[in-house]
């Protein structure tokens, strides 16, 4: 995927393999593509 997105000039985050377990269901991030942050800004609706 990171081949075709620099291919394509497409921002993309890669490597957070961890993030499901560290985000809580019906919770919401900010992704930034162009710098590769991935920002938790709020708990989920449980």
């Amino acid at each position: 995927m990171a081949i075709v997105a620099r291919e394509y000039n497409i921002p993309s985050v890669l490597g957070v393999g961890n993030l499901t377990t560290n985000l809580d269901d019906g919770g919401f991030v900010i992704v930034d593509g162009y710098n590769g942050i991935v920002k938790k800004i709020s708990n989920g609706f449980y």
